[in-house]
C-alpha cells in the first residue's frame, strides 16, 4: 500500500484532503506536518514514502524554495503541490522546478484520484493551462541550483534570514552558537555567489510566489 505525506498547516484541508486521499486509495498510509521543520523531519522518518502532497504557504515556506530544498535532499521521493494558488505561472514554476504534478485546492475528488493515480504510476499531471504558461527564466533556475547546493542546516539558515531575522536570534531559534550561525553565513554566502545578507536574499528571492518582496536585511558585517 501507497505511504502518502501531506503538509500543510490548515487542519480542516488536512480533515479533507485525508478524507479524499482514503476514498481513491483505500488503506494508504498517511502522515502530516504542519511546518516545513516538521515536514523535514517527517521526510527523514518515512524513507520509503510514495508520495509528498505539499503546500507551497505553510509555515517557515518562501514560496517554491521548500520544493527546490527537498527534491535536492531527496531526490527519489516524488512532490506533488496542492495549492489554493491556481495562476498558470505558478503551477509552470512548481513543474520546472521538480514537481511531479501540481493540483489546485479547487478539484473535485474525481480529478484528485486522476492526479494521484497518475504520479504514482510515475507520470506527472497538472491543469492544461500549467503547460501552456510560460517557463521559469534563466534566473529563477539559476537561484534554484544555488539554493540546491545548501545543506539542510544552511537552508534553515536562510529561510530565517529571509524572515529578517538577526545572527544572535537565529541562533537562538535552532540551539547552536552565533559563532555557528555565522559560520553559516559564510557558507550560504559562498554557494549563493552572494557579497552580503541582502543580495543573499535576493537571490533566493527570486523562488518567491511573488518574487522582488524582500525583508529588509540587519547589516551584521558580512
Amino acid at each position: 500500500m501507497a505511504t502518502l505525506l501531506i503538509a500543510d498547516d490548515h487542519p480542516l484541508f488536512r480533515e479533507a484532503l485525508r478524507g479524499a486521499v482514503a476514498r481513491v486509495l483505500p488503506g494508504a498510509t498517511l502522515h502530516e506536518a504542519d511546518n516545513v521543520d516538521k515536514l523535514y523531519a517527517l521526510v527523514e522518518s518515512e524513507p520509503d514514502a510514495d508520495l509528498l502532497l505539499l503546500d507551497l504557504n505553510m509555515p517557515g515556506a518562501h514560496g517554491f524554495s521548500a520544493l527546490v530544498h527537498l527534491r535536492a535532499q531527496h531526490p527519489e521521493l516524488p512532490v506533488v503541490v496542492v495549492s489554493a494558488r491556481e495562476e498558470p505561472a505558478v503551477m509552470r514554476r512548481a513543474l520546472d522546478h521538480g514537481a511531479m504534478g501540481f493540483i489546485p485546492k479547487s478539484v473535485d475528488s474525481a480529478t484528485l484520484g486522476l492526479a494521484l493515480t497518475q504520479v504514482l504510476e510515475g507520470d506527472r499531471w497538472a491543469p492544461p493551462a500549467a503547460h501552456a504558461a510560460p517557463a521559469a527564466g534563466a534566473d529563477e533556475h539559476d537561484a534554484a541550483q544555488r539554493v540546491a547546493d545548501l545543506t539542510p542546516q544552511q537552508f534553515r539558515v536562510l529561510q530565517m534570514l529571509g524572515e529578517g531575522l538577526l545572527n544572535k536570534q537565529i541562533a537562538y531559534e535552532l540551539g547552536v552558537s552565533e559563532a555557528t550561525i555565522k559560520a553559516h553565513m559564510t557558507a550560504i554566502l559562498r554557494k549563493l555567489g552572494a557579497n552580503n545578507r541582502t543580495q543573499a536574499v535576493l537571490i533566493a528571492g527570486k523562488l518567491a510566489l511573488e518574487p522582488g518582496v524582500v525583508a529588509p536585511q540587519p547589516d551584521e558585517g558580512d
